[in-house]
This record gives C-alpha cells, sequence and structure tokens, in this order.
C-alpha cells in the first residue's frame, strides 16, 4: 500500500506510481524475479515530483539514508530545501526506523544539530563540494555525481545508506557514468541490498533497464505520463536567414530574433518568462537588447559560474514580473518559481577534446529533442504554461533524440584516473553505459602517466591516488601538489581556483595575474566569494597531501624554494605551467604576438592583448576552432626562461638533429623544451642513423643527379630497365621513384662516409647498381642486354637503351657501309626484341631508321645511294649491299 508520507504538497502526480515503484524496489530475489532485486527505473515528466516527492516516501520505506544523486550544485540546493519544506523537518517511517539511521548513517553533525522544523540539516540535508549540511537526524541527503563519487572510492559499502536515487541520468555527463558503473559493480559484489533508482523524463530507459537488471531480466521500469501541467508550443523561427553556430559564435541576429520573441512573450503571456541561451556571453548580449523592458520587468540570470548565493536568489520569487536568462543549468532537477513561459534558443554548450594537442574546447550545438522537452516542461511545473522555440517544428524533428553524452567527446584523463582508482583500469570489467574512445583513453594514459598517477599498466599508484583525492582534475592537482612546494600552498591553491573548472572565467581579460589581483581586490564581490571558497578548498587538499610541502615532488616536480622574493608572474606562471607543460610557449619574433607552444600547436593572443611581446607565457586556457591552424589564447600568465625549465622539466632534452636542409645535410647539437629550441650548437659526432636518414631525405629532395653518373653508369641502368620491362622480375625496377625507394638496399654502404652534399656526389652510380643485379640471372645480363653488337665490318658498336619502349628493342647507330652483307638484324632479350637499325651517313649523319634490313635494301637502299654517292665519292655504293663487302675505310684519294 501507499506509505503514509507525513509531507505537505505532496499531491503530485508521480503519487500515484509510487505503489508499483516501491513494490519494484522491495522484490529481493523473490520466485519469477530473476534474481533482479532492489532496482528500477523511474521515468516521469518534468514537475510530476520525481525529484522531491519520490525520496521523501523512499525515506519511509528503508531504515537507513536515503542519498538522491543531482548533475549540478544548484540542483542540490534547490531539490534539498524543497524537500524539507515538504517534510515539515520530519520523515514518518517510526522512531526505530530513525534510530537506526542515525547510528548507521555516521553523518557529520555541526550544521544539523539545532536545525528548525522545515530547514535543510535536518530530515533532508546536502552535500556539495566545499559545503555540507546534514546532521544526525538526517534521513535524506542530496549530494552531486562528483561527491558520490569521491564517496565511493572513499568506503565503497557506503555504511549507513540503504537507497541511491541517480536523478536526471539522461545527462549522461562523466561523473554521472562513473556513478552508475561503481553503483552496479558495489550492488553485485558488497551490498545486493543497496537499492538503487534510476530517474529521469528522458532517459534510454531500455538501456538503464538492462543494466540495473540481470541477464534477460531487465529492471522494472516505473512511469508515468501524467504532466504537471500542460504546457503550448509555438513554433518561432527567425524571418531571416541565421548563419549556424560555429565554435562558440552565435549569429548576432538569432540573438536579436530571442530578445524579440522574449518581447513577444511579455506581450502575449504573464509569468515570468525563462530564456534558455548557450552561454554567459549570449546571456550577457540578450540582457543588453532587454534594456528596453527594465522598467516593467526584472532582468536576472542563471548560469554554473555564479556563486551558489547568486544561483539560489533566482529561484526565490520577486516582487515584480522576471526574465530568467539561463544555460542549461536551469534544464531539470529544479523549478524557478513563478516561470509559466520559456523561450529556447535552441542552442547548448558541449565540450570537445583535440587529444592530439591537448586542447579542450567548448562548442555550440543543437539542442537535442530530449533536451527541449526538459526545457519545454520548465513552463509547466506550477501552472499551465507556454514554450516558444525559436525554430521550426520541421527542424525539430531533426535535431538528435538524445545529447551526445560527454564520454564520447570530453578529456578522460579525469575519468581514467578514477577508473583506475577503483580498480578497473581502463574501465576493463566495469558495467559503463558507454564504452570510451580508444583514442581519448589512450591520451588520458599518456598523461596520467606523465603526471607519475599510474604506472605501465595503467594500475593507479599511491601519488595517483594523492593526485585523485584533491577533488579536481588530474592536471590542477598535481600542480597544486607540486606548486605547493614551490610558491607556497596559499598561492598554488589561488592560481589553481582560477584554473579550475569551478572557478572564475577570465573575462574581458587574458592575463591571469590581472584575474587573480583583481580577485584578491574583490572587485568582483560574487567571483571573489566563489574564489576565496575554492581557494580554501584547495589549500586544505594542498596541506593533507603526501605531495605537499613535506613530500616528495614527484615526476619532474619542482624543487622547495623560497617563495619571498617570487613575483606574482612567476608564481602563477610556475602553477601554470606544473598544469600544462605543453602550452609553455615563447614568442617566435620580438614584440609579436605569435607563439610556439611546447606540444608543438602555434598559438595566438587577442589584437590588443597586454601579454603581447611577453618573451615566454604559460597558457592556461587556449582553443582551437576547427578551420584555425594556430590556438586562440584565453588566459596565460608572463614568465620566465628559468621558470619556464622548471615547470616543463618533464619535456627537457638535449638530442642530435641531422637533417637535409637548405640543399645540404645539416647536423645540429640541440636542447629543448618539447619542440622549443632553447639553444643548439654544431654537432660533432651525429647519431649515424640520423646522418643516413638525413641523407636519404636529401637524396628523394635533391634527386638522383646528386650522385656520380658516367656513360657507363646510365648505360647499365639503361640496360637494367630494358631487361625489367621485357623480362619483369627479378630484373629490378630502376625507375627515380623506385631507386629513391629502395636507396637504402643498393647505395648501403656507399652511404656511410656521407657527411654532407658533396660526398653524395662522390659515389659511383653504377657500382652502387650492381647490388641491384638478382643472382644467378646477373650472369646473363651481357647476353640478354649486350654492351655491344659486333657487326659485319668487325666493328664492336655500343648499344642504345635509353629510348626504348614497349617490345621494341636498343638502336644500333652504324655507318652504312659497315653493315653491307649484313642480311637480318640479331635479336636480344632471348629474341624478344629486335634491334633498331640507325643506318647513318660517312659523316655520321642519320639516313634511314629500319628494323627490317631486307626490305630497306630492297626498297631504301636505293634511294639513300642516289642523295648520298655524289656527296661522298670516295666512299663504296655498291649496287647489290647484300653481296658487297663491308669496310670501315675510304678509299684513296686520287691525285
Amino acid at each position: 500500500m501507499l506509505p503514509d508520507l507525513t509531507v505537505a504538497g505532496a499531491d503530485l502526480p508521480v503519487r500515484t506510481a509510487l505503489p508499483a515503484l516501491m513494490a519494484a524496489l522491495s522484490t529481493h530475489d523473490q520466485p519469477g524475479s530473476g534474481g533482479a532485486s532492489g532496482a528500477a527505473v523511474l521515468v516521469a515528466p518534468p514537475g510530476t515530483g520525481k525529484t522531491t516527492l519520490v525520496p521523501l516516501a523512499l525515506a519511509d520505506h528503508v531504515p537507513g539514508r536515503v542519498l538522491v544523486v543531482e548533475p549540478r550544485r544548484i540542483a542540490v540546493r534547490a531539490a534539498a530545501r524543497r524537500m524539507a519544506s515538504l517534510a515539515g523537518g520530519g520523515v514518518a517511517g517510526g522512531a526505530g526506523a530513525r534510530a537506526n539511521a542515525a547510528g548507521r548513517a555516521g553523518a557529520g553533525a555541526g550544521v544539523g544539530v539545532g536545525v528548525g522544523v522545515g530547514e535543510v540539516g535536518g530530515a533532508v540535508g546536502y552535500t556539495i563540494r566545499g559545503e555540507r549540511r546534514v546532521g544526525p537526524s538526517t534521513r535524506v541527503e542530496v549530494i552531486t555525481t562528483g561527491v558520490l563519487v569521491r564517496r565511493l572510492q572513499r568506503d565503497p559499502e557506503l555504511p549507513g545508506t540503504d537507497a541511491v536515487i541517480l536523478d536526471e541520468c539522461h545527462e549522461r555527463s562523466l561523473d554521472t557514468d562513473l556513478a552508475l558503473a561503481f553503483l552496479l559493480d558495489v550492488r553485485a559484489a558488497l551490498r545486493p541490498d543497496l537499492l538503487l533508482l534510476a530517474a529521469s523524463a528522458t532517459a534510454d530507459t531500455l538501456r538503464l533497464a538492462a543494466m540495473l537488471g540481470t541477464p534477460g531480466h531487465p529492471a522494472p521500469v516505473i512511469g508515468t505520463d501524467t504532466s504537471m501541467y500542460d504546457v503550448e508550443v509555438v513554433w518561432a523561427p527567425p524571418a531571416g536567414t541565421i548563419t549556424p553556430a560555429h565554435g562558440l559564435r552565435v549569429d548576432p541576429r538569432l540573438l536579436d530574433h530571442v530578445g524579440a520573441t522574449v518581447g513577444r512573450a511579455l506581450r502575449e503571456t504573464s509569468g515570468d518568462v525563462l530564456v534558455f541561451l548557450p552561454g554567459a556571453g549570449e546571456i550577457a548580449a540578450v540582457a543588453g537588447r532587454l534594456a528596453g523592458h527594465r522598467d516593467a520587468v526584472d532582468v536576472l540570470t542563471l548560469h554554473g559560474r555564479q556563486t551558489g548565493g547568486a544561483q539560489d536568489a533566482v529561484l526565490r520569487v520577486g516582487p515584480r514580473r522576471r526574465v530568467v536568462l539561463a544555460t542549461a543549468v536551469a534544464e531539470s532537477s529544479l523549478t524557478v518559481p513563478g516561470v509559466r513561459v520559456v523561450v529556447d534558443a535552441g542552442l547548448a554548450r558541449s565540450p570537445r577534446m583535440d587529444h592530439a594537442r591537448g586542447l579542450g574546447s567548448l562548442v555550440t550545438v543543437r539542442v537535442s529533442r530530449s533536451s527541449a522537452g526538459q526545457r519545454a516542461g520548465r513552463a509547466g511545473r506550477e501552472a499551465p504554461g507556454r514554450v516558444y522555440r525559436c525554430w521550426s517544428a520541421a527542424e525539430h524533428d531533426r535535431l538528435p533524440a538524445q545529447p551526445e553524452p560527454e564520454i564520447a567527446v570530453a578529456d578522460l584523463t579525469a575519468f581514467a584516473l578514477e577508473l583506475a582508482v577503483w580498480g578497473h583500469p581502463g574501465g576493463v570489467g566495469l558495467p559503463l553505459l558507454s564504452d570510451p574512445p580508444v583514442g581519448a583513453m589512450e591520451a588520458a594514459g599518456v598523461s596520467l602517466r606523465a603526471l607519475g598517477a599510474v604506472g605501465e599498466t595503467g594500475r593507479v599508484t599511491p601519488r595517483g591516488r594523492s593526485i585523485a583525492q584533491v577533488g579536481a582534475h588530474p592536471r590542477l592537482a598535481r600542480a597544486l601538489l607540486d606548486g605547493a612546494r614551490a610558491v607556497g600552498a596559499r598561492r598554488a591553491a589561488e592560481v589553481v581556483a582560477i584554473l579550475s573548472a569551478d572557478g572564475p572565467a577570465g573575462g574581458p581579460s587574458d592575463d591571469l595575474v590581472a584575474v587573480w589581483r583583481r580577485l584578491r581586490d574583490n572587485t568582483d564581490r560574487a567571483a571573489s566569494t566563489r574564489w576565496r571558497e575554492e581557494t580554501r578548498r584547495l589549500h586544505s587538499a594542498a596541506q593533507a597531501g603526501p605531495a605537499g610541502p613535506a613530500g616528495p615532488a614527484g615526476p619532474a616536480g619542482p624543487a622547495a624554494r623560497g617563495t619571498g622574493g617570487l613575483t606574482d608572474d612567476l608564481a602563477a606562471g610556475l602553477v601554470v605551467g606544473l598544469a600544462f607543460p605543453e602550452r609553455l610557449s615563447r614568442v617566435r619574433a620580438p614584440g609579436g604576438s605569435n607563439y610556439l607552444m611546447a606540444g608543438g600547436t602555434g598559438a595566438e593572443l587577442a589584437p590588443g592583448s597586454a601579454l603581447t611581446g611577453a618573451p615566454w607565457l604559460a597558457v592556461a586556457v587556449a582553443d582551437r576552432g576547427p578551420d584555425r591552424m594556430s590556438a586562440r589564447v584565453r588566459l596565460a600568465v608572463t614568465l620566465d626562461a628559468a621558470t619556464a625549465r622548471e615547470a616543463g622539466a618533464a619535456l627537457l632534452r638535449t638530442e642530435d638533429e641531422v637533417a637535409w636542409s637548405g640543399g645540404d645535410i645539416v647536423a645540429r647539437r640541440l636542447e629543448r623544451l618539447g619542440t622549443i629550441i632553447l639553444a643548439e650548437r654544431p654537432a660533432a659526432r651525429p647519431d649515424p642513423s640520423l646522418l643516413r636518414a638525413a641523407v636519404l631525405d636529401g637524396l628523394r629532395d635533391a634527386g638522383l643527379p646528386v650522385l656520380r653518373w658516367s656513360a657507363d653508369a646510365l648505360a647499365l641502368r639503361d640496360r637494367l630497365a630494358f631487361c625489367h620491362r621485357l623480362l619483369g622480375a627479378p630484373w629490378p625496377d630502376v625507375t627515380d621513384t623506385a631507386l629513391l625507394d629502395t636507396a637504402p638496399d643498393w647505395l648501403g654502404p656507399d652511404l656511410d662516409g656521407v657527411r654532407r652534399r658533396a660526398d653524395l656526389g662522390r659515389i659511383d652510380a653504377g657500382r652502387a647498381l650492381r647490388r641491384l643485379l638478382p643472382w644467378p640471372q646477373a650472369a646473363r645480363l651481357d647476353e640478354l642486354a649486350p654492351e655491344r653488337v659486333a657487326v659485319p665490318s668487325g666493328s664492336r658498336v655500343r648499344l642504345d637503351y635509353s629510348g626504348t619502349s614497349g617490345a621494341a628493342g636498343p638502336v644500333l647507330a652504324v655507318r652504312i657501309a659497315e653493315v653491307f652483307g649484313w642480311e637480318r638484324l640479331p635479336a636480344v632479350a632471348d629474341g624478344r626484341a629486335q634491334l633498331v637499325l640507325h643506318l647513318l651517313s660517312p659523316a655520321g649523319r642519320p639516313v634511314a631508321v629500319t628494323s627490317d634490313l631486307p626490305s630497306f635494301w630492297r626498297t631504301g637502299y636505293p634511294q639513300v645511294r642516289a642523295e648520298l654517292r655524289g656527296r661522298y665519292p670516295r666512299h663504296p655504293w655498291p649496287d647489290d649491299p647484300t653481296t658487297a663487302p663491308p669496310t670501315r675505310r675510304v678509299a684513296p684519294r686520287t691525285r
């Protein structure tokens, strides 16, 4: 029967699904259950009470604590407040159950003590990173997915917890995927009694049910189709052409249209208006376009970079009508009170990772149909509403059904570390919703090994566990722990707090030190408050970490040194460089704005940047658009060469570089920071293998004529080409392409002594070519492709193979008198090719070409004889050349 909920306002639509849900979660290996027990999938539209009513009902059902897991901090606080007000300070279930829960939970005291009725920290509490409001009597605790992952890593058994609700699991963040996989692993190995509920309005229910169940027996799917209130859809596409979003750029004409649509909504409807935009920049732009409405409405903003207090203020009803400009943080798990209208720009931000360059960025994408449904549902949580979609119904049908999971596109370094800490490197053996991309996991493994967080087999190291416990990206955690020794724990924490995803962005300035000083000066009170909170948390982590002031620095970490004389620039540069050593950058030209990163990528400062001309930069934030060769620097700090060497010590190396450059071989000994050349000098004894590779590169660049080609060498090459063409393998291909490809084979030892271009010119190409002669066929070369042939006069005349093609034979060029009496031409290549006879005048000029000598004697010779006998009277011109004796001599001159 339905649990006796002692809550106010519990007449939410999901109430009708509670009996089936509790029955499904109560199945513990009963006959017919197929072994599936204590797990279910809940599907219910936004606003039906799945986030608030179900946890309270489940708390009445189990003796221990119920964890409600949300993807965002703002949703955690909002859900906890809502449940606390509904529960009125307590949840029914019996005094014994509550006493048992209090004893098993072991929740921290302090905040929960003395909490008033209906306040957070009593029956309902929450925990987010850096803030915990629970007490001994807390039955329902709302936490983020990140907090759950950390809690599971500390103690997988989750003592004191009897049920976990993964809310909004459709969002598919990396932490959500990890949390689900870890929970399923815990249920299978340690806590089969742990109840697990996956809840969403738009999740892939079949996939979730299969994972939560057992093979052949998926977990039950419980749902309600009843929305809280109807939402009318108004299609409001722009009238003109809008350029699709590219990178972070959104067409200003679309923002104009969004602003106009908000104005239309204000005229046509009542109630507050919630506007979905992709980012804080677009929020500011649309806010400016709504300036004309500020006399009648309050324009508020809601996004992830605001402080918790600023976010929570939006979740309270205002004195006037409001327009709330929000990012996807308002998409699910919370109610913005008073909202009756949603205006949706149809865009969202999604992470992308360039694994080859180590550069991550955000790109603007179209929303999925499921996300659009979630957004529209915000208008119908308290009353019938309306959604204005800034696209057409036809466009809507072409949208993807679900958003792309973060695991498919994001940096997986932190994800891979969590898997290694859990004991499943690479996720092998874990029930993950999606397999991580192979390339992304390989890149993550490279980064983690460089940090010393995992070994060669992927197993986590003690240092890796320390890094994971910081609660920041592994790169930032390494910078915090190692940087604390060099610049002090406080300054390291302050810089890392700026770099953290939860820290403030650089804003209009790309100078990190300027941002740092602005935060210190409290110029932006909200940003400074949030930064100080994150700094305190990181400072504690730095002091607690074994790699802190008293511990080892780890691989290539900086040595401890006095910090008193270290400027802010150098301190920040060192910390940033420790986090992103491959982004240490040196200016390409003095005074310029173009830089080369240690990782090999070019980087550009924005026009007018205060950092322009700095010899060295440590780049904290950069992104590279799909159509750009260089990355655009978003946040960086200046530093000197010595500090760059210290921060990038792992990238320092000395090596010989031998290359073909400028038409000759250049051998240098280089000191490098990644791809940046710090110093160079001539290499006295370069590595022979590098030298040979440079020689071969030079040969490909300069071509075969750079070798010494005598007439005999050229003739030999022509003869080999002839044999290859007519006889095929094993006779070698001696075209330019083939010879360059096989140069190591036929040049062989001739390359050993080459140090410069001139040495190549001393290599005898003919002698080298003979190394290509096949054995035993080489003995027949003079038979198959003779160098010379004897003619009737007794002369041995050289054959010319250079112009042969097809089945044509070589050319025999000889004076006509030397072949008198020759009735038939000889053949070569085992009779496959007839010689081509070029008959010459006594002066050596061609007079006829033939391969059919008998035909020539009959028809061609009489004409040649008639033309030449008068010109060359001392030479014989017999009537019948087939019987005349051949001669090389000239008749004596008569007086």
